[in-house]
């Protein structure tokens, strides 16, 4: 038995040192930079400052961080709440009897979660959204109306950045409701009509139960990804070279701005803890939440 524990160890070992090294190392290397000044100045000799980046972050005024959370937040739950009510609509649209050519529709929903976010963002910039030349623009000016700036200040950017998030996240959301759809047996359908049960108490007392144990989990893992976007709000108002006018500040894009711009690697160390300490807290509610609800 003991010789089996050994052999076990012994194999584990490997992929422990990698985790360590992998996971682990860096997100204790951030702590401990997070406690001293580091930055462009002090990139050799550095000191320890203890919790002044922390106290900076939340106390100073001016500091950006308690307004990128309260964006990352709003950003977070706008985007999902309009993600699943609209792909749930669609999904259902997609399982409507007698529809022809759905698996040719369902294809064609897969193609801009597969675009790479990279060629999407620059599309939607370029072809969308741009000033002069951009397909929204062309149609206002055609039916006589003022052209937009859409990411020249805040509100607009923010609402151009929820559309083209919607248009890159949708696909995922839809195939996964798509499939929870699936799973309803449909007699109960048939007796809730017998029952005289209308379109909306169908949904809410048969089809949203039935795929909430299936959907809970997507749910949850698209919350994850929303919250830590960065590649959609950066590219749009903040790239280097082509900022838009727009302030519009997530908490990572903060923490990008100070490590990579501001030089100020102390303290985006320390934002990238806070984030990490949140993510943790969150991740641990809803782990909890789904035991229960299966339970």
């Amino acid at each position: 038995m003991k010789r089996k524990k050994k052999a076990a160890w012994l194999y584990l070992t490997p992929a422990l040192i990698l985790i360590g090294l992998i996971i682990v190392f860096p997100i204790l290397y951030t702590g401990y930079i997070s406690l001293t000044n580091m930055n462009l100045f002090h990139w050799n000799n550095y000191s320890f400052v203890g919790l002044e980046n922390y106290k900076r972050a939340f106390a100073k005024a001016d500091s950006g961080f308690l307004a990128s959370i309260g964006v990352t937040l709003l950003w977070t739950l706008v985007n999902m709440v309009l993600q699943v009510v609209i792909a749930y609509f669609i999904a259902l649209g997609l399982n409507v009897k007698g529809l022809k050519a759905n698996r040719v529709y369902k294809t064609l929903l897969m193609f801009p979660w597969a675009m790479p976010a990279y060629v999407s963002i620059l599309l939607w910039r370029v072809c969308m959204y741009n000033t002069e030349f951009g397909l929204l623009n062309q149609i206002l000016e055609k039916l006589g109306l003022e052209k937009l700036n859409y990411l020249s200040s805040n509100v607009p950017a923010f609402v151009s950045c929820t559309i083209l998030n919607l248009w890159m996240a949708l696909p995922f959301m839809i195939m996964m409701i798509d499939g929870a759809l699936q799973s309803v047996d449909r007699s109960f359908y048939e007796s809730a009509r017998l029952d005289g049960a209308g379109f909306w108490k169908r949904n809410i007392y048969i089809t949203i139960p039935c795929i909430k144990p299936i959907l809970a989990p997507a749910v949850v893992m698209t919350t994850f990804t929303t919250f830590k976007q960065f590649d959609i709000v950066y590219l749009l108002t903040m790239q280097k070279g082509a900022l838009s006018g727009a302030s519009l500040q997530t908490i990572i894009t903060y923490a990008h701005q100070n490590a990579f711009v501001s030089n100020n690697y102390g303290l985006s160390s320390a934002v990238s803890m806070l984030i990490f300490v949140l993510i943790i807290i969150f991740s641990l509610y809803t782990n909890r939440g789904l035991k229960e609800e299966n339970q």
